[in-house]
């Protein structure tokens, strides 16, 4: 399955609304339809330090999406990337969308002179880590909240 990777575009909006639906509920939670709606306008907006998307297409169909962001960092004057949100739809696990799509962020980093590219998953996430571990580096930070 030959896999290609495109930015987001209008009538996009059922498909990502879809696969973003299936992406929260594996972290099990749920949004409104006004953050859907404030999510799908930023992505689509022209503002440098807003959200961005790529899809991921094979065979005519969107299998998988990635949401990402640069923004200011204190010890990197040219900003840092996160690469915030990446969901392959399950039965198209094993083409190597998932992969290409963070590729396709690290493109986007390089073409803004970003080196930084960052995301966070849960300790659990043994296949999507599987994936991880061959394009990244496991750090040894851990993640803390806001309580309340």
């Amino acid at each position: 399955m030959a896999v290609t990777i495109r930015p987001l575009q209008t009538e996009d909006r059922p498909m990502w609304t879809e696969l973003w639906q299936g992406y929260l509920e594996f972290y099990q939670t749920a949004l409104p339809a006004r953050v859907y709606d404030a999510t799908f306008a930023a992505l689509l907006s022209d503002d440098p330090h807003g959200p961005s998307c790529f899809l991921a297409e094979a065979d005519g169909r969107i299998i998988g999406l990635v949401h990402y962001l640069f923004h200011a960092h204190c010890w990197r004057p040219e900003g840092i990337c996160y690469l915030q949100d990446l969901f392959v739809t399950p039965e198209a696990r094993t083409c190597g969308a998932g992969r290409a799509l963070i590729e396709a962020v690290y493109q986007a980093a390089d073409a803004r002179g970003v080196q930084g590219v960052y995301w966070l998953t849960q300790e659990f996430n043994t296949s999507a880590r599987s994936l991880y571990d061959r394009v990244g580096e496991c750090t040894p930070f851990v993640k803390y909240a806001r309580t309340g």
